[in-house]
């Protein structure tokens, strides 16, 4: 059965190899990720899943599709795209607990759509302005939700975590499992 990856994203693509994952093609999905007014962290990160396999749907194929977004309360943390940004960001979490919302999203040859949601809590310890200066510095926060790779040099800064880290990183593999498994598609 085919699989479509729609995600540009080669962490994704590295998590999706860890369980013997290999997409026959990658269509990453043009869409706007723009949160509406009021909408809160699960359902724009169960939004934006959906929204991107929507986008790259090929009759007869497997889509599978993802979103991360970082949320401290009911405020969803942008992609950081400047310094200005992860700074704020990575002073937000400093010193405090924080949410990872991964939501993924599988559409089967069919049509139907399958999704699952995992949830993930990471404490930062307090950061000092050399560490913070010293991260920014790195650049890795480039385009990265709240700011920061955990997969990086952040793994270093985080005190805590309680849940996936891959999903964290961008692809919770266990959630993902079971989705293609329910799909019928046969693990490597």
């Amino acid at each position: 059965m085919r699989l479509i990856l729609a995600s540009a994203s080669p962490r994704r693509l590295d998590l999706l190899a860890r369980i013997g994952v290999t997409p026959d093609a990658i269509v990453p999905a043009e869409i706007d990720e723009t949160p509406r007014r009021g909408e809160l962290p699960i359902p724009y990160a169960r939004r934006m899943a959906a929204a991107k396999a929507a986008a790259v749907v090929e009759p007869g194929a497997l889509v599978l599709a993802a979103d991360t977004v970082v949320a401290v309360g009911r405020r969803t943390l942008p992609k950081a795209e400047t310094e200005a940004e992860a700074r704020a960001a990575l002073g937000l979490l400093s010193g405090r607990r924080h949410r990872v919302h991964s939501a993924v999203t599988l559409i089967d040859g069919a049509g139907t759509a399958r999704h699952r949601l995992s949830t993930s809590i990471v404490a930062f310890k307090h950061l000092s302005d050399d560490e913070l200066a010293a991260y920014l510095a790195a650049g890795e926060w480039r385009g990265k939700a709240g700011g920061y790779a955990i997969q990086g040099r952040a793994e270093a800064l985080v005190r805590m975590i309680s849940g996936s880290h891959s999903g964290v990183v961008g692809l919770p593999l266990f959630e993902t499992r079971a989705l293609l498994r329910a799909a019928g598609y046969s693990l490597g």
